[in-house]
């Protein structure tokens, strides 16, 4: 209560929350002017599985086929691949991580424009590939259909510059920001479509049930992510002797922490990525939905089948390991330590905290996977449990929302209190 108090009294604070507001305005304003006119690429009930999660990130941009369709997902994959390709896979961009600044900035428009370029090609082959979805009158010409590709390759180039706006003169990360407000969006409509079901004539209890099951498991969730999203894995740390003037300061303590969920969201989406593609692959080719083929594919690639769940399970499992210690290099936080003179107790510097580290990390990671994994299956467990399809119980996606919100206002409070300081000095 008191940090909002001081937001209010803060101009400064209060313009750049009332920008990203705008910038917020315009977002939704971008998602309801269509790329070709009368298109619905599918119906609401239809989002599922990994369309589903691309979908909620648009603020149903995607099923409306708006300008801003592709959303900032190809600046996201873009920035994923950007880091890949610094861990020494691309020399330059390893040197580039190392010159501070300077080499943050040439990363950033590198990433931009590799964001662009995923930008044409998802655009082209999504066009090209839902032709006759798209347009309702049959296939229109090579020019026509490149035309409407390049215009959702400008909404995506628009909606990285809109992020990269709010990053600059708003309030939090610009990227994450967007996301969260493409999630919200598909709120309001889901709270009207749940008293619709509960108002009227010739409601049954039963509606009243599964209304109070999916309001009791949207709180319980929302509580138990808002708890699990900040906790931490605390590494004790100290710092040896060292001479400060003339005297000597004793050792002090601290502690290196890591995350339950370090890897955030990143898992779930690759993994609903790499086993969606395939079926929408299928779906464009057209296979006999009745042969054999089909079925197999689709007892592997559909998370709603036991082995696909299975390797739905497995791949979240090993993005999330495989992305936590791509942000966490043990070697090199040991590194770091063993140089700034600190330690962990009962630990060797060098090689042995690195396999410390390592281990650590590791055990905190398969907590953090089961708990993205559970998350994941939130909406067929309300759905088995009975809860009204009205309200999504999207873990996914309320995982992005907490989390957002969690880090903007830590960041809100800080500018606040950065104010506060520099007012003192003053």
């Amino acid at each position: 209560m008191e940090t909002i108090k001081k937001v209010f009294k803060n101009k400064e604070e209060m313009l750049k929350i009332l920008f990203t507001l705008g910038i917020f305005l315009v977002y939704k304003i971008c998602t309801m002017i269509p790329a070709v006119d009368g298109v619905q690429l599918f119906a609401s009930s239809d989002a599922s599985g990994f369309i589903g999660i691309i979908n909620s990130f648009t603020g149903d941009a995607l099923r409306n086929y708006s300008i801003v369709a592709l959303g900032i997902g190809p600046y996201i994959t873009a920035s994923i691949i950007v880091e890949l390709l610094e861990m020494d896979i691309i020399p330059t961009l390893a040197e580039w991580r190392e010159e501070g600044e300077e080499g943050r900035k040439k990363l950033s428009q590198l990433t931009r424009y590799l964001g662009i370029v995923i930008a044409l090609i998802q655009s082209i082959a999504m066009t090209f590939g839902m032709s006759s979805t798209i347009f309702q009158y049959g296939r229109t010409s090579f020019l026509g259909l490149f035309a409407v590709s390049i215009t959702l390759t400008a909404g995506a180039a628009f909606t990285i510059w809109l992020a990269d706006l709010i990053t600059q003169f708003g309030v939090g990360n610009g990227t994450s920001l967007l996301i969260t407000i493409g999630i919200i969006i598909s709120f309001p409509e889901n709270i009207r479509t749940l008293i619709s079901d509960i108002t009227g004539e010739g409601v049954k209890w039963n509606a009243y049930v599964s209304a109070g099951l999916s309001l009791l498991f949207f709180f319980v969730i929302l509580i138990g992510i808002v708890f699990l999203e900040g906790s931490q894995r605390k590494v004790q740390i100290q710092y040896a002797n060292r001479p400060s003037s003339a005297k000597f300061q004793g050792a002090s303590d601290s502690s290196f922490p890591i995350k339950l969920n370090s890897a955030s969201v990143i898992p779930v989406i690759f993994a609903a990525t790499l086993m969606g593609i395939p079926l929408t692959i299928i779906g464009y080719v057209g296979m006999n939905q009745n042969g054999g083929a089909y079925m197999w594919l689709s007892q592997i690639f559909s998370s709603s089948a036991v082995l696909g769940y299975v390797i739905y399970v497995l791949l979240i499992f090993f993005f999330a390991v495989f992305y936590t210690f791509l942000q966490i290099n043990p070697q090199k936080t040991a590194e770091d330590l063993q140089q700034r003179g600190a330690y962990i107790p009962g630990i060797r510097p060098g090689y042995d905290t690195e396999q410390y580290l390592t281990k650590v990390i590791f055990n905190t990671t398969l907590v953090g996977a089961i708990y993205l994994v559970v998350v994941a299956s939130l909406p067929s467990i309300a759905s088995m449990l009975g809860a009204s399809s009205a309200i999504e119980i999207g873990g996914t996606s309320m995982m992005i929302v907490v989390g957002v919100a969690i880090e903007t206002a830590r960041q809100i409070a800080t500018d606040v209190q950065d104010q506060k300081y520099e007012g003192f000095l003053k």
